[in-house]
């Protein structure tokens, strides 16, 4: 019997809408707002008051062409980690919030990212389970201003608010400026991949329960 291959054509990405959101939070200790368009260009505004963490999200928003601009007035006079914590639990937000259902993207990626002497990998599951395993250790405590250890709070509040798994491994680093930078890298690139239309699964939820 002749395999019958239905008249509907799926919808191609360019008939979405722009997935975009906006996110206003406001605390005792940092006041936020986030806008993003996941299907732009990279184009970028950060002002958090803390310049290596700007770079970092220059990095986020450039290699993973989702449109970012980001504001935080935040106690720095105090330390940054609420500034780190709440940026990403505000980007982690605006992510989720712009995907929306989920129909159509690609859902996993994954990323080896190469920087000179430095590899690191990541992956992701958009999958409405918020998981985060990080596997990587600074020899520094600074790098600048900002504390090391903040990178894994930013990445944590991020995987828990966007409702990703997000695994990240650094296997091994010549210094810990790039051992930073090949992070936000990979996220950013495995993020790109993983939010993009499928053309083949445009009106499908990539899952067979049917939703995530």
């Amino acid at each position: 019997m002749p395999l019958r291959i239905s008249a509907s054509e799926p919808r191609s990405p360019e008939t979405f809408a722009m997935r975009t959101a906006t996110i206003a939070r406001k605390t005792n200790e940092t006041e936020i707002n986030v806008s993003i368009n996941l299907d732009g260009t990279g184009a970028h505004k950060m002002a958090t008051g803390v310049g290596f963490f700007n770079h970092m999200l220059d990095q986020l928003s450039r290699h993973s062409l989702i449109d970012m601009d980001v504001t935080c007035k935040g106690d720095l006079h105090i330390d940054f980690h609420h500034t780190v914590e709440d940026v990403g639990i505000a980007l982690g937000q605006a992510i989720a919030q712009a995907i929306g259902d989920k129909k159509g993207i690609r859902r996993y990626a994954s990323c080896d990212l190469p920087m000179d002497g430095t590899l690191t990998r990541a992956a992701l599951d958009v999958s409405g389970r918020p998981f985060l395993v990080f596997k990587a250790e600074f020899n520094r405590d600074k790098i600048g201003d900002i504390d090391t250890e903040l990178f894994r709070e930013f990445f944590q509040a991020f995987a828990m608010n966007a409702g990703i798994t997000l695994h990240i491994e650094n296997f091994y680093f010549d210094n810990n400026h790039h051992l930073a930078e090949s992070m936000f890298k990979a996220v950013a690139r495995a993020l790109r991949d993983a939010l993009e239309i499928d053309p083949r699964q445009t009106d499908r939820v990539p899952s067979t329960k049917g939703t995530l």
